[in-house]
């Protein structure tokens, strides 16, 4: 599936249900949004509440790469161009 056909709310569901991630209804739609956008979809909450699962199934759903940046406090760009050697 590509990212183009996750514009839906129901795709999106789908989709990451496809990978064995069950979204509710409020985040399905902020991945449509997101991809309808052409935006990133930025992620905050505790440790192990499953951020980095809903990228790893979007990216498997969608065939695309997944380039994950792991962020804390402090990190500025220069950081985060360095950490992906640029």
């Amino acid at each position: 599936m590509s990212l183009a056909e996750l514009q839906t709310v129901g795709a999106a569901s789908e989709a990451l249900a496809g990978q064995g991630y069950l979204a509710d209804r409020p985040l399905a739609l902020a991945v449509s949004l997101a991809v309808s956008l052409e935006q990133p979809l930025l992620l905050e909450g505790e440790a192990g509440v499953g951020k980095t699962e809903v990228a790893r199934a979007l990216a498997a759903a969608s065939g695309a790469r997944l380039i994950r940046l792991q962020c804390h406090e402090g990190i500025d760009l220069h950081h985060a161009v360095y950490d992906w050697d640029y």
